[in-house]
């Protein structure tokens, strides 16, 4: 008898809560007389049909049953933030929200209305190391769906009118943003653990959006846009064959042309810790950013370094969330963890909490860090962090759409297609030594740069304690 998908969905739900409960500590302690947990289920591994067109474009098929519709995601390396000028940080994400804004052949309420029409949508995105081109469809319409997301990718004609809209929202999304301290003081710590390098410029500045011609986007998506960078991700009811003959049809005839971008350069792994103080007149709270240089994705400390993470600070029972918010109350909401990409990393940890405790959260904060380097992590607790992690990992890969977009991004940030199956049981693997090693390495306090926003008045005598904090460089 084949079990309900959604009643899988709702069994590790359950699951989840009941460890997330037992994470928490005493106050949360289990019934007695519940029966033990069953063996973790693994996370089916796709059966991947791959194939390289003459072009370089890399197709993978993963066929699915379930929901007659086709997922595609197609990836473009070294097309993201880390492709952008110096000078234009953020540009990548308006190339991506533009493409679809008109091609060649259709404009944007054509492309819209087509999408709708084939019984779903299209839409993309840009990270660090790429950008993402998502669409999906009924299977009758899976071949003209490709069809559309290949236009998209291949020949987006960045109309005058719908450039000049797209800059006067970004200015007010801006404008916006910067009214948050929280994006101030996530600028200042990408400075801080990053430097000059690219990875540092992921954040939009008004002379970047308001340089925008629809000439200097054309001439980006020709030369981050090419076949031999690309990988075409297919999955739903369809089979091999047909997947690999619809990528032919659509893309069997794209080009690459000019040089190829060069990989992004390896991200530092220490910095010497920055302490800056942002102000911000009459504020009654102070957002806290902390981090350092850590890993890329590759690194054999990444998997065990997601264990540590969230121990430390990856979801609402973990230590410095039960630490700050529940035991302290000087928070809504405490997290810390590894942020990695395929260059380089980094280890970040924040809240926003009171003025007169803001002195006092950083302690706190700096307590949890020692603690995990100093005391190796209770079993039970090692073991509800690992069911918490498996699930929420099955959970975010049971839809077809979710899986391609998961194998997408891993490959953009150079890890196998393997891996998909093989998080879990490597998370799994991890014991307490190494995450208390691990915390010895990444979690130093002394390490740690401090970003504080936040009225100078009101908290500077509670930083001294921690170095001498300055304003941010202009």
């Amino acid at each position: 008898m084949k079990t309900h998908p959604n009643l899988i969905a709702v069994a590790i739900s359950l699951s989840l809560a009941f460890a997330g409960a037992a994470q928490a500590g005493p106050k949360a302690a289990l019934p007695a007389q519940l029966p033990a947990y069953a063996p973790d289920r693994p996370l089916p591994v796709p059966n991947i049909v791959k194939k390289t067109l003459s072009n370089g474009l890399e197709v993978w098929v993963l066929p699915r049953d379930g929901m007659p519709r086709v997922d595609y995601v197609l990836a473009i390396r070294n097309a993201g933030y880390a492709a952008d000028a110096a000078d234009a940080s953020g540009f990548a994400a308006q190339l991506a929200a533009l493409l679809n804004e008109g091609t060649a052949q259709r404009d944007s309420k054509a492309i819209a209305e087509t999408a709708q029409g084939y019984g779903g949508s299209v839409g993309a995105s840009a990270n660090n190391d790429g950008i993402n081109l998502y669409g999906d469809a009924l299977v009758s319409n899976a071949a003209p769906m490709l069809g559309l997301l290949a236009e998209i990718a291949r020949t987006p004609a960045f109309p005058d009118g719908e450039v000049k809209l797209a800059q006067a929202n970004a200015l007010q999304a801006l404008k916006a943003a910067e009214a948050q301290p929280s994006f101030k003081a996530s600028r200042a710590l990408l400075t801080a653990t990053y430097g000059d390098h690219p990875y540092a410029r992921t954040q939009p500045t008004e002379s970047m959006i308001s340089a925008i011609t629809p000439q200097q986007l054309r001439a980006e998506h020709a030369r981050r846009f090419r076949p031999d960078r690309a990988l075409l991700v297919i999955t739903g009811r369809v089979t091999p064959e047909d997947g690999f003959k619809f990528a032919q049809a659509s893309f069997g005839d794209w080009k690459a042309s000019g040089e190829a971008i060069a990989d992004t350069a390896p991200a530092r792994r220490e910095a010497k810790p920055s302490f800056v103080l942002i102000q911000r007149d009459g504020s009654v709270q102070s957002t806290l950013r902390l981090g350092r240089p850590a890993i890329p994705v590759t690194d054999p400390d990444y998997v065990p370094m997601q264990l540590a993470s969230t121990v430390l600070g990856g979801g609402f029972s973990s230590r410095v969330n039960q630490n700050l918010r529940e035991d302290k109350g000087y928070t809504y909401g405490a997290s810390a963890g590894l942020q990695a990409a395929r260059a380089g990393g980094r280890v970040q940890g924040g809240a926003d909490v009171r003025n007169e405790v803001t002195g006092a959260a950083l302690k706190e904060f700096f307590h949890e860090f020692e603690r995990l380097g100093q005391e190796a992590v209770p079993a039970q607790e090692l073991e509800d962090t690992k069911r918490y992690i498996a699930g929420g990992y099955m959970i975010s890969n049971q839809q077809q759409g979710s899986v391609a977009a998961t194998l997408a991004n891993q490959w953009l940030m150079g890890l196998p297609s393997d891996f998909l199956g093989q998080y879990v049981p490597r998370i799994r693997a991890v014991d307490a030594g190494q995450v208390q090693a691990l915390a010895k390495k990444y979690f130093v306090p002394a390490d740690q740069s401090i970003i504080v926003v936040g009225d100078g008045k009101a908290v500077a005598e509670q930083l001294k304690t921690y170095g001498e904090f300055v304003a941010p460089a202009k």
